[in-house]
C-alpha cells in the first residue's frame, strides 16, 4: 500500500504564512506516515491568473531556485516524496507553470511544465505561461512512477493516456479552479460533477487511480473585474475503476490521509484490458485539430 496525503487549503497574499500552513500540514502527514504528498497548483501565492499584471512575474524565479531549496531541505528531513508547483522563470520573458517532484533524499526527481494553458476569463494563464515542452513523461521515482500533470490539463484524456502509455502507476493532478460570482447553482453543481467525472474516467480508461488536490476559499480578483473566485475544493483520490477513495470537503483547509494500493492495477487491467483492445491502426487522425 501507497501511503498517500493531499493538502488542500486557502491562499492569502502573505506569502509566508502560506508557506508556513503548507509546513505544518506536510509535517503532520509525515509524521502520520505519509510517503507521498502532493500539493494544490501554485501553492506558494494567490492564483495570480485572474487579471494580466506584468507585476506577478516577480512572483517567478528559476529552478533550482529558492523554492526548489527549501522543498529539497524539507523532504530529505522528512523523507517524503513531494509533488510541488512552481512559476517557473525559466529565462526573462519566459514562463511555465511547472510540477516539481522531490526524492526521499531531497533531490528533484523530476518536472512538469503544463502543457494544455487556458485562457478564459478570471483564468488568464496564457499571459503568465509558456506551454510546457517536456511532453507527457511519467516521473521516475523510489514510490513509483508518477504521471504528474497539471490542472488544465485534466480535461484531456489524450494527456492521461500518453502518460499511462509511459508507463505512469498513478496520475497526479495538482489543480487551481473554482466558480466564478455570475454561475448560478445548478452550473455549479453541472462543474463540479465534470471535474470528478472526467477525471474519474482517465483512472477507469486507463486503470489506475488519480489523484487531484485543488485550493479551497475565495480568493478577490484585484483587477476588480470579477467578483474572483471561489475555489472549490473536493480534493479526491479515485481507484483505477474510477472509485471514490477519499474526497475533501468544498469550503475547508484539509490535510487528507490515503493508503492506495497499486498492485491493483494489474488485476483492473485483466478484467478491462481497454489497452491491449485499443486500435492503434485506426486512430492516425487523432492528431488533428478537427476533421472537417
Amino acid at each position: 500500500m501507497l501511503k498517500a496525503a493531499l493538502i488542500q487549503q486557502s491562499n492569502s497574499s502573505d506569502l509566508h504564512l502560506n508557506r508556513m500552513k503548507l509546513v505544518a500540514g506536510i509535517t503532520k502527514c509525515a509524521t502520520d506516515g505519509a510517503e507521498l504528498i502532493v500539493l494544490q497548483e501554485l501553492h506558494e501565492s494567490l492564483y495570480f491568473c485572474q487579471n494580466e499584471e506584468p507585476g506577478n512575474f516577480d512572483l517567478a524565479e528559476q529552478i533550482p531556485g529558492p523554492t526548489t531549496e527549501f522543498y529539497s531541505n524539507l523532504c530529505e528531513k522528512l523523507h517524503i516524496v513531494l509533488v510541488t508547483s512552481v512559476f517557473e522563470k525559466r529565462a526573462a520573458g519566459l514562463y511555465h507553470n511547472t510540477a516539481v517532484v522531490f526524492e526521499k533524499d531531497g533531490s528533484i526527481a523530476g518536472t512538469y511544465r503544463k502543457m494544455h494553458i487556458p485562457d478564459d476569463p478570471n483564468y488568464y494563464e496564457k499571459f503568465y505561461f509558456a506551454p510546457g515542452d517536456l511532453g507527457f513523461v511519467p516521473i521516475q521515482t523510489s514510490l513509483g512512477k508518477l504521471g504528474v500533470l497539471v490542472c488544465w490539463d485534466q480535461w484531456y484524456p489524450e494527456a492521461a493516456r500518453l502518460m499511462a502509455l509511459a508507463g505512469a502507476q498513478i496520475l497526479i493532478y495538482p489543480t487551481a479552479i473554482g466558480w466564478t460570482s455570475n454561475d448560478v447553482e445548478s452550473e455549479r453543481k453541472r462543474q463540479l460533477d465534470a471535474w470528478i467525472t472526467i477525471q474519474r474516467g482517465h483512472a477507469i480508461a486507463n486503470g489506475i487511480p488519480v489523484i487531484c488536490v485543488n485550493r479551497t476559499g475565495h480568493e478577490k480578483d484585484y483587477s476588480a473585474n470579477t467578483q474572483g473566485i471561489e475555489f472549490w475544493g473536493h480534493s479526491f483520490v479515485a481507484g483505477p475503476q474510477g472509485e471514490i477513495i477519499t474526497e475533501a470537503p468544498q469550503e475547508a483547509d484539509s490535510c487528507m490521509m490515503v493508503e492506495i494500493d497499486l498492485n491493483h492495477s494489474e488485476n483492473v487491467r485483466r478484467w478491462w484490458p481497454f489497452l491491449r483492445d485499443r486500435r492503434i491502426d485506426a486512430y492516425q487522425e487523432i492528431n488533428k485539430r478537427y476533421l472537417d
